[in-house]
C-alpha cells in the first residue's frame, strides 16, 4: 500500500485535509506560545521597577570604600568623600561629567569610578530579593501580583501545554513544510524527484504524529491553555486574596521567572561537585506529577533517584513530601507500579491529601478498619500505600510485589535499633532497592543516632565515618556522607519567606507561682517545676501574658498557635481564652481529628487560636495560617521548638511570624536555656548543612534524666529545700 493510500485509509481526508489538520495544531501551538509570552512579559514588566528599587535600596547602604574592592585598590576616593559622595548609589546618580569636575578627578578616574560602581550594581541586581508582602500592598507590588495571578490560575496544565506546543513545532513543523509539493499537481510539477519523495515521507510522518497527539489530547490542551491566559485581569484585591491562599505557588513562579532561586551551592546542599553533577544529570519525568517544583525541590527529587538510598534532611517547610512524590512519579513513568510510605499516624492524612493533590497515582490508606481492603487494592492495582510506622510490622506484602520505592517520613522516629518499628524499617530497607528517609531533625540528643539511619541504607559507609574524623569537626564528615545525605535550610533557599521574630517574654513568678514552684522543687518533681507557673491559673503571670498576646493578635486579625508540652497547661490556657479556642491537638487525638481541628482553625475568618501539645503539633501539620506562635515553656529538645515554629514559618507563609517564648527569670526556665545551648550548637554544627557526627570532644550530650536531676539539685541548693527523689521527667500533665 502506498503512503498516500495509507493516509486516506487513516483519515479519509487526503493529503490536503491531513496537512490542514496539522497546520491547525501548529497554529494552536503558536497562539499559545504567543499568549504565554505576553503573560510573561507582563510579569517581567511589573517586576522591573521592583527590582530597580531593590537595587537602589541595597546600594544606598554600600559605602564608596567598597569601590576599592572591585578595582584592586587603585581608585582615589578622597575627592568623593570630600564632596559628600558617600555611597555607591550616589556615585551612580552622579554623571561621569560631574564627577570629573571634582578636584583631583580626571575623565579616566571618573570613568573608572562609574565602572566600579556599575559592577557592584550588577551584583546587587543579580542578588536582589523581591518579597511579596500582604501588609505592604503598594501599587507596584500589586501590579506584580495581578500579573502572576494570570499564570498561577492557568494551573499546572499550562506548563504541559507549553512543552507540548514547543515539541509540536519541532516535530510537526518540518514535515508540514516538506509536504507542500504533495498538495497540488502544479507544486509536484515544479518539484524535483527528491523533493517529491521527501513530500511523501513527510505525509507519512504527519499521519503517524497526529494519532499520537490525539492520544495526548493536544488539540484540547492547547486552546484551553490559551483561554486560561486570556481571561480578564483580576482586580488587585482579588489577586491579593488569591495570593494569601496560594502563596507557595506564587513564590515558586516568581522564583522561576525572576531568577530568584537560591545560590547554587545552597540549593544543592553544599554537596561535593562530583555528586552534585551526577544528580543534575538525572532526568526527572513529570508525566504523573501535577505541580511545579522549585529548583531546589527538583534537585532533591533527582538526588533521591540518582543516589537510590538516601536521607533527605531538609529543614521544616521546604517540601520534603512533594520531593518524595516527584521521585515516585518519575519512577511510575519509568514502569514502577507499587510504592510504600511509612509515617507517624499524625501525618498519614496529610500524606493522603498531598498524594491526591500532587500526582496522578492512587493513594491507599493501609491503616485502621479498612486496611485489609486497601492493602488488597494496592497489591492488585498498584499506587502508593500509606501506613504508619507502628503498623508497618503487620503489613503482609507478598515477596512478588515489586515495591519501587520505600519512603519513611519522620525517619528519626526509627532511631532506636532495639525498637520494633526500627527493626521493621530496617527490614523493609533491606528488601527494597530504592529507599528515601525524610527527616528534618536527623539527631536530637545524640549525634550517634544519625549513624543508625545511615546503617539502614549503606551499612558499609559506617566504616568510613570514624570518631577520628568527627573529632576534627563537621567538615570532615561532609565528603564521607555526601552519597546519602542532603540538607537545605529555609534561610538558604526560601528568600521570599517573611522574617521570623523571636521574643523571649520574661515573666516574674506571682506569689502563687512561687509557692507552686517551691513545692515542686521540694518534691524533686522536674515536670511540676516546668509547669508551676500555670498551677494556679487565677494568679498565673504567664497565663496573663498569654491572654495579652492573644488579645493583641485579635485586634490585628492574626491567627495564633499556642504550644505546650503539658496537657494541663493547655487546659489552663483554654480556660483563659475561652471555648472558642480550637483544640487542643494532643497525642491522644486521632490523626483525622487533628487535621479537622487544623482545617477549622485555618478556615476561620480573621483571628483564631489553636492549642497544641508541642510533640503532637510539631509533627505533620501545616500551620502557615498562623503568624503568632506562643511557646508556654522552653523544651528539653531544642529541635522540638524548631519543628513547632517550622510548622508556621514554611513555604506558603505570607506574614512575618512572631514567636513568643514565655520564661521565668529565676528557676527552671533560665537553667534549661543555659544548659541546652550546647545541644542547639551541636545540631547547627553537624546536621544543618548536610553534616553528620558520631562523636566529638565538644559534643557533650545532655540526657533528659540527667538534665532533670542536675536542675533539681541546683534549685534545691538555691532555694534551700530538702532532698528527695526526682520524679519521672516523662510526665506530660495528663498523659501523652
Amino acid at each position: 500500500m502506498t503512503t498516500r493510500e495509507s493516509v486516506r485509509d487513516r483519515t479519509g481526508l487526503g493529503p490536503k485535509g491531513l496537512v490542514r489538520e496539522a497546520r491547525a495544531l501548529l497554529d494552536s501551538a503558536a497562539t499559545l506560545l504567543d499568549d504565554h509570552r505576553r503573560a510573561l512579559d507582563e510579569v517581567l514588566g511589573a517586576l522591573a521597577p521592583l527590582r530597580a528599587q531593590a537595587v537602589k535600596d541595597a546600594l544606598v547602604e554600600v559605602p564608596v570604600a567598597r569601590l576599592r574592592d572591585v578595582s584592586g585598590g587603585r581608585l582615589r576616593l578622597g575627592p568623593l568623600e570630600d564632596a559628600g559622595i558617600g555611597t555607591v548609589l550616589h556615585v551612580l546618580d552622579t554623571t561621569p561629567y560631574r564627577l570629573q569636575l571634582l578636584p583631583g578627578v580626571g575623565p579616566q578616574t571618573a570613568a573608572q569610578l562609574h565602572a566600579a560602581a556599575r559592577r557592584i550594581a550588577d551584583a546587587a541586581e543579580r542578588s536582589a530579593s523581591i518579597r511579596l508582602d500582604v501588609d505592604a500592598r503598594d501599587p507596584a507590588t500589586t501590579a506584580l501580583v495581578v500579573a502572576l495571578h494570570r499564570l498561577v490560575n492557568a494551573g499546572p496544565e499550562l506548563s504541559r501545554a507549553e512543552a507540548a506546543a514547543r515539541e509540536l513545532g519541532e516535530r510537526l513543523g518540518p514535515p508540514v513544510a516538506d509536504a507542500r509539493p504533495a498538495l497540488s499537481w502544479w507544486r509536484r510539477s515544479f518539484a524535483g524527484r527528491r523533493r517529491r519523495g521527501r513530500a511523501r515521507e513527510a505525509l507519512g510522518e504527519i499521519a503517524a504524529l497526529l494519532p499520537a497527539e490525539d492520544a495526548r489530547g493536544t488539540a484540547l490542551l492547547l486552546p484551553q491553555a490559551s483561554v486560561d491566559l486570556l481571561r480578564p485581569a483580576a482586580s488587585g484585591a482579588e489577586a491579593w486574596l488569591d495570593f494569601e491562599v496560594r502563596a507557595a505557588e506564587y513564590h515558586t513562579l516568581l522564583a522561576e521567572l525572576a531568577a530568584l532561586e537560591p545560590e547554587r551551592e545552597a540549593a544543592e546542599g553544599f554537596l561535593p561537585a562530583g555528586v552534585a553533577e551526577r544528580v543534575k544529570a538525572q532526568p526527572l519525568d513529570d508525566a504523573h506529577r501535577t505541580v511545579s517544583l522549585r529548583g531546589y525541590q527538583a534537585f532533591g527529587a533527582r538526588f533521591a533517584l540518582a543516589q537510590e538510598r538516601v536521607i533527605l534532611g531538609d529543614e521544616m517547610g521546604l517540601g520534603k513530601t512533594v520531593q518524595a512524590i516527584a521521585a515516585i512519579a518519575h519512577l511510575r513513568a519509568g514502569g514502577g507500579t507499587h510504592f510504600l510510605v511509612a509515617c507517624p499516624a499524625s501525618v498519614l492524612v496529610n500524606w493522603l491529601r498531598e498524594i491526591e493533590a500532587r500526582c496522578t497515582l492512587a493513594a491507599h490508606p493501609v491503616h485502621g478498619p479498612g486496611r485489609a481492603a486497601a492493602l488488597a487494592a494496592w497489591i492488585g492495582s498498584g499506587g502508593i500505600a500509606v501506613t504508619t510506622l507502628d503498623s508497618l510490622y503487620a503489613l503482609d506484602v507478598p515477596s512478588g510485589v515489586p515495591v519501587a520505592m520505600f519512603v519513611v517520613d519522620e525517619a528519626h522516629y526509627a532511631k532506636n535499633p532495639e525498637a520494633r518499628r526500627s527493626r521493621t524499617v530496617a527490614a523493609w530497607c533491606g528488601r527494597t532497592a530504592r529507599v528515601l528517609l525524610l527527616t528534618g531533625t536527623p539527631m536530637e540528643n545524640r549525634v550517634a543516632e544519625f549513624r543508625v539511619l545511615v546503617g539502614y541504607l549503606r551499612p558499609e559507609l559506617l566504616t568510613e565515618i570514624g570518631p577520628d574524623e568527627a573529632a576534627v569537626g563537621p567538615r570532615a564528615f561532609r565528603s564521607a556522607i555526601a552519597r546519602v545525605y542532603l540538607r537545605r535550610n529555609q534561610r538558604d533557599v526560601l528568600a521570599e519567606l517573611p522574617e521570623v521574630v523571636h521574643v523571649d517574654e520574661w515573666e516574674e513568678f506571682s506569689p502563687s507561682d512561687e509557692a507552686a514552684y517551691r513545692r515542686a522543687v521540694a518534691e524533686g518533681n522536674f515536670m511540676a517545676m516546668r509547669r508551676a507557673a500555670y498551677a494556679v491559673p487565677a494568679g498565673s503571670a504567664k497565663l496573663r501574658r498569654v491572654a495579652e498576646l492573644a488579645g493583641e493578635a485579635a485586634e490585628n486579625g492574626l491567627k495564633v498557635v499556642v504550644f505546650s508540652y503539658f496537657r494541663d497547661v493547655l487546659a489552663a490556657v483554654h480556660g483563659v481564652l475561652g471555648p472558642d479556642a480550637h483544640g487542643p491537638v494532643t497525642g491522644a487525638v486521632p490523626a483525622a481529628r487533628r487535621q479537622a481541628l487544623v482545617d477549622a482553625f485555618t478556615a476561620a475568618p480573621g483571628h483564631a487560636v489553636l492549642l497544641a501539645q508541642i510533640q503532637a503539633g510539631a509533627s505533620g501539620l501545616n500551620l502557615q495560617a498562623a503568624s503568632v506562635v506562643i511557646l508556654c515553656e522552653p523544651q528539653v529538645k531544642p529541635a522540638l521548638e524548631a519543628q513547632a515554629v517550622g510548622r508556621t514559618h514554611r513555604m506558603g507563609q505570607v506574614r512575618r511570624v512572631q514567636v513568643h517564648r514565655l520564661l521565668t527569670p529565676a528557676g527552671v526556665d533560665r537553667r534549661m536555656l543555659e544548659i541546652l545551648g550546647v545541644k542547639a550548637r551541636l545540631f547547627d554544627d553537624y546536621a544543618r548543612r548536610s553534616d553528620l557526627a558520631e562523636a566529638a570532644p565538644e559534643a557533650v550530650d545532655v540526657a533528659e534524666q540527667s538534665l532533670a536531676r542536675r536542675i533539681v539539685e541546683e534549685e534545691r541548693v538555691r532555694l534551700e529545700t530538702g532532698p528527695g527523689a526526682v520524679a519521672d521527667p516523662e510526665d506530660t500533665g495528663g498523659g501523652p
